[in-house]
């Protein structure tokens, strides 16, 4: 079937929005007297969401008596500085351009809560452009159930066949092979060191979001 849109995962995927939750994690641990981490400590936990990122730059079991508070500012400082230095991934531009130019919809889905996504695609200007954003405050099931996806093929009237979505975590790979989409899964994103696009499964694994121009020529020659 031919190819009507491409959908992304956000972090990792689309955006490249590490630098602001290192930024925010260095900064409390700044204020609190402690050294600086590595930066990479913390992005090798993006995918595990704030518990194992809060977790990491603490070095700190979630099951502390002082977690809870850490988490919980770690998310308020985000809902304010959500966008300051967060940016599409090298190449993304051009592959958007280039799908808006092939007559074909993009959007996203994401497992990041709407009062985060929303003003992030706001700011970066990326709103106007989406066809749709789906958040788990859209669905009764997040990624890895297949619910997210199926709902955004359903708001834009396409066949999840014709859909590619592209993601780069195991949990993306799942639920668009769930939902009856093709899948992509990418390498330059936040994957943890104990884990490998190779394994999960995808129908293509690229190391560039450039690598996915490639994919969707196939796509678009193939009926």
């Amino acid at each position: 079937m031919r190819l009507r849109a491409v959908l992304f995962d956000m972090d990792g995927t689309l955006l490249d929005t590490a630098p602001d939750f290192i930024a925010i994690c260095q900064a409390m641990l700044a204020e609190r007297g402690f050294p600086a981490v590595d930066d990479k400590l913390i992005r090798d936990e993006i995918s595990g969401g704030a518990k194992a990122m809060v977790s990491a730059a603490f070095a700190m079991s979630p099951s502390a008596p002082e977690f809870e508070a850490l988490r919980l500012e770690f998310l308020e400082r985000y809902q304010k500085d959500c966008a300051v230095h967060s940016t599409l991934f090298g190449g993304m531009e051009q592959l958007l351009t280039d799908i808006e130019t092939a007559k074909l919809l993009w959007g996203v889905v994401t497992n990041k809560p709407v009062r985060f996504a929303q003003p992030i695609m706001e700011q970066l200007g990326l709103s106007e452009r989406s066809a749709v954003l789906i958040c788990p405050d859209h669905v009764s099931k997040s990624k890895p159930d297949p619910e997210p996806l199926l709902l955004a093929c359903k708001m834009l009237g396409l066949d999840p066949a014709s859909v590619l979505f592209v993601g780069d975590d195991l949990r993306d790979i799942e639920s668009g092979r769930d939902a009856g989409t093709k899948t992509a899964a990418v390498r330059y994103g936040y994957i943890h060191p104990n884990d490998n696009p190779d394994h999960w499964g995808a129908d293509v694994v690229v190391d560039h979001p450039l690598e996915l121009l490639r994919v969707l020529d196939n796509a678009l020659c193939s009926c």
